[in-house]
């Protein structure tokens, strides 16, 4: 899908296509390995000039729906600000005091208020976006310090 995006859209409408990751780790074989999966599983994002001619030609190409969601300007900062230009949400590093999680280091660090669960076993923060097309997804988070 991401390809026919690129193939299909003109230049002057889309500047790019593309899909965002995230580092997480995962054990087997008795060690942490350090694996790169899809951020939003079943969402393609398409950056685009003109949104409403970027719809129309979506629309050409397909019958049914295009199932465009536009994302909000405070989770589009949101994105951009964790993912960069690699749009890759690298690793996260932090401790837990007094019941509340601090990041030491990596893109979450100072984004404390976006974590809205920690599973600590599998190395996992759950963001949480303003808007609902967003929905919460899954970032790596390692607690190394519990307080």
């Amino acid at each position: 899908m991401l390809d026919s995006c690129r193939k299909r859209l003109s230049a002057g409408v889309s500047a790019d296509a593309f899909i965002l990751t995230y580092d997480r780790l995962r054990r087997y074989q008795g060690e942490w390995h350090l694996e790169k999966d899809i951020l939003f599983p079943n969402k393609i994002f398409l950056e685009s000039r003109d949104a409403e001619t970027l719809k129309r030609e979506l629309g050409r190409w397909r019958d049914k729906e295009t199932g465009l969601i536009p994302v909000n300007g405070q989770d589009e900062t949101f994105l951009k600000n964790l993912c960069g230009e690699e749009r890759h949400l690298k690793m996260s590093r932090g401790v837990i005091r007094k019941g509340s999680p601090e990041i030491t280091e990596g893109p979450l660090r100072g984004n404390e208020n976006r974590i809205c669960k920690i599973d600590r076993h599998k190395r996992l923060a759950r963001l949480g976006f303003t808007g609902r097309e967003l929905g919460n997804v899954w970032a790596g988070l390692e607690i190394h310090e519990k307080e």
